[in-house]
């Protein structure tokens, strides 16, 4: 008899606890705290986890991990001498709709880019230097100082960090020499530097192949002036300047122009190279549509010191135990730059962001989400649980020095299961009651009838 009471007591034991167990449609989550994990990886870099959006309804939340490296390239520093084409084939009408000139085109990008350098960079100063060929209005056919450095440069602006005054001085340059002697405007060019020892370069912006050079201005475009002006290029070069060639207004490279037996193409391979594999320094060789992005672009990027980027990243980021036992991980989105884990690793529990680099401005962002399993352990309910344990970052700065960091700082979650309210009426509540008061009922009766035996 004794066997039968405690097989009924098993069964009002069952069927109590079937009562009380939190159950995934009756549970609650919520979310507690939800600070953001930060790491300075400098002075404008960071990592951030954070949680960016909560579904409680759904038992759901998502989190981002990012990275962002707002380091601002470094301007250039030193002394840059800016190398005009001032010849009177920039007077030539590049867009007929608005009578614009390729004088115009240039020099105007050539003033933003003067602009864009000197903004917030007293590290610079900038000279101007004009070039063409000798011209006197008076006598148009005199040519007496062609050929020379008096009569085919002109240093337009000293060194200066004062980007008004330059861009004014841009502004008064006159296109009036009949030839281009490129020789003499960089050799005038590279005396203006100073002997300070610091960063040297110069910008040659041209529409033409040299026709004389210093010394040579007959007949033009001869092979003297081909081989002065790259002479000129490779000699500065290796003095140590740098120096950036934009050629534009060949419209025809096959033609062959009066005085030389070789065509534009020619000239321009033989004094210039290719932008592939250019005489000296940057060379690009552009038609006129294509002028101003590369003046205010292209060259101006090539200006900018090595982007302060960080490199060889390591991002792991560590899940707590019950967080991997009762709760679905899955990517909302893949890593925009970089490789991460495919799913967790379950010998550590982290999941592994890898970013080789990650350069000034550029942002690195993955997303993922935690979702609540249906068969959760109700043990974690009304625990606090920490959505991650750790964060550790491994990477190299742009001084290249190895760098670690770690941070515990995580969203905090929590189960709740509500209070239990009396069932109102109904079929199946007056089943369970009468099938509860029953069972007791058997049970008290089995015990007064055995205690009864007892005393017998």
């Amino acid at each position: 008899m004794k066997k039968k009471v405690f097989i009924a007591l098993f069964l009002i034991l069952i069927l109590v606890a079937n009562i009380s167990m939190a159950s995934y449609s009756t549970v609650q989550m919520e979310v507690v705290e939800e600070p953001v994990c930060t790491i300075e990886l400098g002075d404008n870099a960071s990592f951030e986890k954070r949680l960016i959006e909560k579904d409680l309804a759904n038992k759901e939340v998502t989190l981002q991990l990012q990275v962002t490296n707002n380091e601002a390239a470094a301007k250039p520093t030193g002394e840059l001498m800016l190398v005009l084409d001032n010849s009177n084939s920039m007077t030539e009408t590049v867009d007929e709709t608005q009578s614009v000139t390729r004088k115009d085109l240039i020099f105007e990008s050539a003033k933003t880019l003067v602009s864009n350098l000197l903004d917030g960079n007293e590290d610079l100063q900038i000279g101007i230097i004009s070039f063409s060929s000798y011209y006197n209005s008076s006598e148009p056919t005199d040519i007496s100082q062609e050929a020379t450095m008096e009569g085919d440069a002109k240093v337009v602006s000293a060194l200066s960090s004062n980007a008004t005054q330059l861009n004014s001085a841009i502004d008064n340059i006159e296109a009036d020499g009949p030839r281009t002697d490129l020789d003499a405007g960089i050799t005038l060019a590279s005396q203006q530097f100073t002997e300070e020892d610091n960063n040297k370069y110069m910008i040659v912006l041209t529409d033409g192949v040299p026709n004389i050079s210093l010394g040579h201005n007959t007949p033009y475009y001869s092979d003297d002036t081909i081989n002065a002006t790259k002479s000129k290029l490779q000699e500065l070069d290796e003095s140590g300047i740098q120096i950036i060639t934009m050629l534009t207004g060949i419209n025809n490279e096959d033609e062959v122009p009066f005085g030389t037996t070789k065509t534009y193409g020619q000239i321009i391979t033989e004094v210039f190279g290719t932008e592939e594999t250019p005489t000296v320094g940057d060379f690009y060789y552009v038609t006129d549509d294509q002028v101003e992005e590369t003046i205010t672009n292209d060259i101006y990027n090539s200006l900018l010191p090595v982007s302060l980027s960080y490199k060889d990243i390591v991002i792991k980021d560590y899940f707590p135990q019950e967080i991997i036992d009762n709760f679905e991980f899955a990517y909302v989105s893949d890593a925009n730059i970089g490789e991460i884990s495919a799913e967790v690793d379950t010998t550590d529990n982290s999941i592994t962001w890898t970013i080789p680099e990650l350069a000034s401005g550029q942002t690195a962002t993955v997303q993922y989400k935690l979702k609540l399993k249906q068969d959760f352990d109700s043990s974690i309910v009304n625990k606090l649980l920490d959505t991650n344990e750790k964060v550790d970052i491994t990477y190299k700065d742009f001084n290249n020095t190895d760098q670690s960091k770690t941070s515990d700082v995580t969203p905090v979650l929590r189960l709740t299961e509500p209070p239990v309210e009396l069932p109102k009426a109904g079929l199946t509540t007056v089943l369970i009651i009468f099938g509860t008061v029953s069972i007791g009922l058997f049970i008290f009766s089995l015990i007064k009838l055995n205690s009864y035996k007892d005393i017998k």
